[in-house]
């Protein structure tokens, strides 16, 4: 308890020191941004399908709530908004139906609006759900009440911190995670090959085929008039795919909630963006035995609260957001790859024996179907519930996803990419960032690319590459799209 007071002390004084050096931009030159953050409980009934593998299973029960965690921006006539869901993923149908109506009522433009999943595999399977109810086409009750619930739920926490968006001050930088809780999941084998899920006791191994990310990225909101933290917005590049069983959980992110409160208040918003990790897990290769979600998260949790008292107040707060709608080209498939994918399907939903890398590669080829053929080769509602779409049927060979870019003066930038995308590209973008702190999320507003490796991982192959909808080279031009934005949202923030 004498930890958190000092904690909350040292946050005082470096909150009075802020507005000290930030009173003559605030008092002369402009009005402090106003930010607000809000959370929404999103969490499905028992009973409703849960997400994460490729069979049906239903919900028991609970661990622990999922929430849609929203912060919203508003610097003069300019704002943007990004709400967190702990969600799999971001269905283009659930972005644009949350982004249309948020902003009808917020009158925040559509475009700046991020939906964004933090990646639990104990949240639900919305997606045939969801494409059920927007075709108007029958459905459970139970399932139907639900899909309301979850449009309804993102939009609502926008709609909220929009309300309680107020004159703010805001921190950022970053802490380092030094307990190791992430790891390369991909690893170099001596045949020339890579493989996924690996352990370095496999005398074929040579070594992990990439890095990690050890870095949290951080973006804190004080209230001005009073001593507390409002919202804490933390990034980090670990998959969530901890927790395992049948009940819900947000995963780990809901440990690093209960150290922020322990630490900030009880009414502190953990808002948690899932880093590039669509090639990290929390698998120690060394060991037999993989870390918990609740170590995890404290780690995780202890390692923000410790920098809490030394990051540094944003003093120049010009916001920008800015959007681009990229074209990502898609895989291509054939009748005949199609037909066979209908039979693989079709066989382990009966039980039979289907080897994994082939079920992966037929449910990926019929999400491809009804994505290039405006009359596809299948009757693609009979086989999956994954991957469904209304907004993205018959699209053809090329996926339309948004990369967003929000940036705050010259010292902070929240990075909003499509899908799992590989650590290598998140830390590209870092690396050749013009601003201080960069924050770069992935499964933003779509999750239908799969994952998203870069041009080298499909030489090696393996899981992630035979699990993603695009061809080579989406991964680089997600970076160079984002670069461009960061440099022209640089020099925005440059001008007096």
């Amino acid at each position: 308890m004498q930890q958190h007071t000092g904690m909350r002390a040292a946050w005082a004084a470096g909150l009075v020191g802020a507005l000290c050096l930030a009173g003559t931009s605030f008092g002369e030159h402009r009005e402090p941004i106003r930010a607000g953050v809000a959370e929404v409980d999103i969490t499905p009934p028992v009973g409703f399908p849960m997400a994460g593998y490729y069979h049906e299973r239903l919900a028991e029960g609970q661990l622990d709530p999922l929430k849609a965690k929203a912060l919203v921006l508003r610097d003069g006539e300019t704002a943007g908004a990004i709400v967190v869901c702990d969600l799999i993923g971001i269905a283009t149908d659930l972005s644009r139906e949350v982004r249309r109506r948020a902003a009808e009522q917020t009158g925040i433009p559509a475009a700046n609006i991020v939906v964004s999943a933090t990646h639990s595999h104990t949240a639900p399977d919305y997606m045939k759900e969801l494409w059920l109810f927007l075709g108007k086409q029958p459905q459970e009750p139970l399932r139907a009440d639900y899909i309301r619930k979850l449009i309804d739920g993102p939009v609502a926490a926008i709609v909220e911190a929009d309300k309680a968006a107020k004159p703010s001050q805001l921190f950022s930088g970053a802490a380092k995670q030094t307990t190791p809780v992430a790891f390369n999941r991909r690893f170099v084998m001596r045949d020339g090959s890579v493989q996924t899920w690996q352990k370095h006791s496999n005398p074929q191994v040579i070594r992990a085929a990439g890095p990690i990310d050890p870095e949290i990225g951080l973006l804190v909101v004080r209230d001005l008039e009073h001593d507390r933290t409002r919202g804490v917005f933390s990034n980090f590049a670990l998959h969530l795919d901890t927790v395992g069983g049948t009940r819900w959980s947000a995963d780990y992110p809901f440990y690093v909630e209960r150290a922020l409160r322990e630490t900030c208040g009880p009414d502190t918003i953990s808002l948690f963006g899932t880093g590039c990790c669509g090639d990290i897990n929390h698998s120690d290769p060394s060991r037999v035995e993989r870390n918990k979600a609740d170590m995890i998260g404290g780690s995780l949790g202890a390692s923000i609260c410790k920098v809490l008292p030394q990051l540094k107040p944003i003093e120049s707060t010009r916001l920008t957001v800015n959007t681009r709608t990229i074209a990502l080209p898609l895989q291509d498939v054939s009748a005949p790859e199609v037909a066979r994918a209908v039979e693989l399907v079709s066989l382990a939903k009966a039980g039979e024996k289907v080897a994994f890398f082939d079920h992966v590669t037929a449910y990926k080829q019929l999400i491809l179907d009804q994505f290039q053929h405006r009359q596809p080769h299948a009757n693609t509602p009979e086989h999956i519930t994954w991957g469904l779409s209304r907004s993205l049927a018959g699209i053809g060979e090329a996926l339309p996803v948004d990369v967003t870019v929000m940036t705050i003066g010259d010292d902070v930038a929240l990075v909003c990419l499509p899908g799992e995308v590989f650590v290598e590209l998140g830390l590209a973008i870092k690396q050749a960032s013009p601003f201080a702190t960069t924050l770069v999320v992935e499964l933003s507003n779509a999750v239908e690319t799969i994952y998203v490796p870069h041009r080298a991982a499909y030489v090696g192959g393996s899981y992630e590459v035979t699990n993603s909808a695009l061809l080579p080279g989406g991964g680089e031009l997600l970076v160079e799209t984002a670069l461009t934005l960061l440099r022209q949202a640089a020099s925005t923030a440059n001008q007096p």
